[in-house]
């Protein structure tokens, strides 16, 4: 049993994307149907969508859609996390009807697509404030360089839930570096963050990978925030660029494979659903 807490959805049709032009080999429509059918037969039973940052006039749109893709006969979807501006005065509102939505579980605003500084604005942190004893969790999704932007959100907010994305991004390619070592056990320390096993089959070179090559990236990861901070993602479609969801799947019950079914259970979909209330 699995439970995915990061997947994305593109609907070009239904959804304007401004960064896909860039995006390579992602510059193409990811339908739900592709992913659940490949999904059902890795095991993975539940679902959190992910933002897969719209343009901004669209962000609520992109909840809805999503959705409608969670009430279909079987699907697998149990909540999103959706995109939000804290930059922004208009946050304060759109907290107000998300905390009035169970459907949405988090906000997430992707920090390596815009300046360094914009997480330091004051208006960004007080929004960010708002979070503090809510339902909702928040996404933190940095390059290696900018942890220490991604620590001090959690220092200054520790009634606020983080989630670290994809194991905090390490060059996986480029061997283990002492910046992202370093960084994750620094804001492993910090209680408030959680951290997600996902990406890491995206960062590596997508001809060479072994389950050896991302063992030490994720076990070090594993033993700085222990069992019971970890969460699992498939970061579909974007691990499709190092060998797709079941070469995923497959490696991480490889990965895993000598722990304990306790252990293996939290990080699988224990945790998640405690994390969610799901």
């Amino acid at each position: 049993m699995l439970f995915d807490t990061h997947l994305h959805i593109v609907d070009r049709t239904a959804l304007n994307y401004p960064w896909l032009g860039g995006a390579g080999a992602l510059n193409r429509d990811s339908l739900y149907e592709d992913y659940a059918r490949e999904a059902k037969r890795s095991g993975i039973t539940d679902v959190l969508h992910m933002e897969v940052d719209v343009v901004a006039d669209a962000i609520e749109a992109e909840t809805a859609y999503v959705r409608r893709l969670s009430e279909r006969p079987e699907s697998l979807i149990r909540g999103a996390i959706v995109s939000c501006r804290p930059e922004a005065d208009g946050f304060a509102a759109y907290l107000d009807r998300v905390l009035a939505d169970p459907f949405v579980k988090g906000f997430r605003r992707v920090l390596h697509v815009v300046p360094d500084d914009l997480s330091e604005g004051a208006l960004f942190r007080d929004n960010l404030k708002r979070l503090s004893g809510t339902r909702l969790t928040f996404d933190l999704c940095v390059l290696p360089h900018q942890i220490e932007k991604a620590i001090a959100l959690a220092d200054l907010n520790p009634d606020v839930r983080f989630i670290l994305d994809h194991c905090g991004v390490p060059a996986v390619k480029d061997g283990m570096s002492d910046l992202w070592k370093n960084g994750i056990t620094e804001i492993a320390r910090r209680p408030n963050v959680t951290v997600k096993i996902s990406g890491v089959v995206a960062y590596a070179d997508p001809d060479s990978w072994t389950v050896d090559t991302l063992r030490p990236f994720v076990e070090h990861v594993i033993a700085r925030f222990g069992w019971d901070r970890v969460v699992w993602g498939s970061d579909w479609p974007v691990c499709t660029l190092g060998g797709g969801l079941t070469h995923w799947v497959a490696a991480t019950h490889a990965l895993v494979a000598g722990c304990s079914p306790d252990e293996r259970e939290r990080l699988f979909h224990r945790n998640a659903r405690g994390l969610w209330a799901l």
